[in-house]
């Protein structure tokens, strides 16, 4: 029973946060088509934009968090003090998630398949990231690919707080943490190129 709300916890620490990096991410990348008359007709800073899928994403986040984190209470499983790491671990994400939106929005704008191809490439980086299974199950030969994954890396420090009331391992946020800002720097230069 206790295997099975440890392995509940870590299916919904994997899930929820990849939802919100889902959520940001597939929003960013449409953003510039769905609002193209208002970006002709209006003048405004298009880096509204990514501001406003980011807030909306992120609030969406703090309601359906705080609910999983009211369970975590109720149920004895709150993790305690390391809870508070989850807040750089999500700046991290939201970072990495805006960056590569940024991106995505501006190529999809040039070349319409972009949403699409990625949309189902989505699907695979889920499975290719320890969300529903452990890391510990997959053979050593394919294990490297799923540590390249990014987002391995903030899920599992995700799952290291919640689950495991431990510290997440910040040295393996660093490369993530610095592509996220590659991302963002990137973004922003494709944005004044538009």
């Amino acid at each position: 029973s206790s295997d099975l709300m440890a392995y509940s916890i870590y299916l919904c620490a994997g899930i929820l946060t990849w939802a919100f990096f889902s959520e940001i991410v597939s929003r960013s990348q449409s953003m510039f088509l769905e609002n193209a008359n208002m970006l002709k007709k209006l003048s405004f800073p298009r880096i509204c934009l990514p501001v406003i899928v980011t807030m909306g994403a992120c609030l969406n986040f703090i309601v359906i968090f705080g609910l999983f984190t009211g369970f975590l209470i109720l149920s004895g499983n709150f993790p305690g003090p390391v809870y508070v790491a989850i807040l750089p671990v999500l700046i991290v994400q939201v970072a990495f998630s805006v960056g590569l939106g940024m991106i995505l929005g501006v190529l999809n704008v040039f070349f319409r398949d972009v949403g699409q191809f990625f949309g189902i490439f989505l699907q695979f980086w889920f499975w290719l990231t320890p969300i529903v299974y452990p890391i510990s199950v997959v053979p050593d030969s394919f294990r490297i690919i799923i540590k390249l994954n990014p987002m391995t890396h903030l899920i599992g420090a995700y799952q290291s707080i919640l689950v495991n009331s431990a510290w997440p391992e910040w040295i393996s946020l660093l490369p993530v943490s610095l592509l996220a800002i590659a991302l963002i720097v990137s973004g922003r230069m494709l944005f004044r190129q538009r």
